[in-house]
């Protein structure tokens, strides 16, 4: 019986583990997207490869699964995209804005979950929920409100608002997972990297970014983009692993982990630091993050 006790106790650690290095990977991601696009490769460009070097490296770990491929449901189709948007979408927001602001802008997800899981997925929302929204959306005021500005409390330039857009498309995501739940963890990791991958080489048209020959790259730069592309896939795999296994709750409140990582590292990494407005603000929308938590029903 300890035995049992045991493995059982081994498996929730490591499922904590998960979420936590997922937290602290995408926390820290945005400092090697800025040293490719300081280097002269934006971040549409280092997206698409990054993502063609973790497709590869997913398509070797995942070889035995192929035979299923074009078995697989059309709403894997709409995940990808979704997710690509959604990745791609981050990515350019941390290069260009505020590592913080981006953060604490798409961190008032939770606000956009709830009203689509109530429209689409028809779940009751609680007044518990309409508390967080309200919550949120004072945060997320309290933040971008600029007297000097004057005018409406929105986002200030691009990079904002993407990660505004990058946070609805994090909670579509979710809920397109949630109605998908008989996807296998390998079709769902799969589909998000092959995602931003389509989504960069639709969009780099459309960019002022031209894509680079891999010859235009130094053995530096490629180390590198191997090194966010590992990051990616180990994040992928272990939150997976560990939204699996843990709470909904609980995972969602240790995944808030990743700002207290992206506080740090954009002070020491970017020399950024945050206002008395944005410190109340952002400490809102993650109150209103752990709140939505608490008193959501696993």
């Amino acid at each position: 019986m300890s035995i049992i006790v045991s493995n059982s106790n081994n498996k929730n650690l490591f499922a904590v583990f998960g979420l936590l290095f997922g937290a602290l990977c995408w926390g820290v991601m945005w400092y090697p997207y800025r040293i490719m696009n300081d280097a002269g490769v934006s971040g549409v460009v280092s997206s698409f490869y990054t993502y063609a070097i973790t497709v590869v490296l997913g398509g070797v770990l995942f070889a035995k699964y192929w035979r299923g491929i074009l078995m697989q449901p059309k709403s894997i189709i709409w995940l990808s995209l979704v997710a690509g948007y959604t990745n791609l979408a981050y990515v350019l927001a941390v290069i260009d804005g505020e590592v913080m602001r981006v953060m604490l802008l798409f961190y008032l997800s939770p606000i956009w979950t709830l009203l689509l899981a109530h429209f689409w997925l028809k779940e009751k929302t609680h007044v518990t929920g309409y508390l967080a929204i309200a919550v949120s959306l004072i945060g997320a005021f309290v933040m971008l409100y600029d007297p000097k500005q004057g005018g409406l409390p929105l986002p200030k330039n691009t990079a904002e608002w993407l990660a505004l857009s990058s946070g609805v498309g994090f909670s579509l995501t979710n809920v397109i997972t949630r109605k998908s739940q008989h996807l296998t963890l390998a079709a769902k990791s799969f589909a998000v990297w092959l995602g931003v991958l389509v989504v960069s080489a639709l969009y780099l048209p459309l960019s002022s970014s031209n894509l680079v020959l891999p010859t235009f790259f130094t053995v530096t730069h490629w180390l590198v983009m191997l090194a966010i592309a590992l990051m990616l896939m180990a994040a992928t795999l272990l939150v997976q692993y560990g939204v699996t296994r843990i709470a909904a709750t609980r995972a969602s409140i240790l995944f808030l982990f990743e700002l207290v990582v992206a506080a740090i590292a954009s002070y020491y990494l970017a020399h950024e630091v945050m206002r008395w407005n944005e410190w109340l603000g952002g400490g809102l929308i993650m109150a209103a993050a752990v709140f939505a938590a608490s008193n959501h029903q696993d």
